[in-house]
């Protein structure tokens, strides 16, 4: 009898939006990739690195962004715990929005679940990411038949309906 891959019994997939401004960017987008696997997130597919203007101000560091297609057993809840303690880990600290950071980690889809937690502690899919030219351009290249659950509009449709300079201001590295 064959011993069934662990990867086999992982029931849940989910698209992962990566991020890091501070230090040494891709280093720690595979720090944080390697912290995934290590909590029993198995990644299934990796965009490349691009690298973007940071939001919502740009006269911050420019961020390198990734998404990340997994496979998982846990619960959406039980992912934004992961997630939040490797983003913990790696030292962020959350005392002020949006500011700089060495890791940063958003569930953009959840197995197309159309979720709003008490509180606004999970919102899935992710809100703004329709308007995020940093997560679906890699979105794209991961997913290519990629329909976001809630419009049900398909990636390439999101990604006509962003601004020309919101287009022009990422590139793939």
């Amino acid at each position: 009898m064959k011993k069934q891959d662990i990867s086999e019994n992982l029931a849940n997939q989910a698209y992962l939006a990566l991020g890091s401004n501070l230090g040494n960017k891709i280093n720690n987008i595979e720090i944080t990739k390697f912290e995934l696997e290590k909590n029993k997130i198995k990644i299934v597919k990796s965009s490349s690195n691009y690298i973007s203007e940071s939001w919502p101000d740009h006269a911050m560091p420019n961020y390198i962004n990734v998404i990340v297609k997994i496979k998982t057993n846990l619960v959406p809840l039980e992912l934004l715990e992961i997630c939040n303690l490797i983003e913990t880990t790696l030292g962020r600290a959350r005392l002020k929005k949006n500011e700089p950071r060495r890791c940063d980690i958003d569930i953009i889809d959840f197995n197309q679940k159309i979720l709003n937690e008490k509180n606004g502690k999970l919102i899935l899919p992710h809100p703004r990411m329709n308007k995020r030219n940093f997560v679906l351009l890699p979105l794209f290249e991961v997913e290519k038949s990629w329909k976001h659950p809630k419009l049900k509009i398909n990636i390439v449709n999101l990604i006509n309906s962003l601004p020309i300079k919101d287009l022009r201001s990422i590139k793939k590295i």
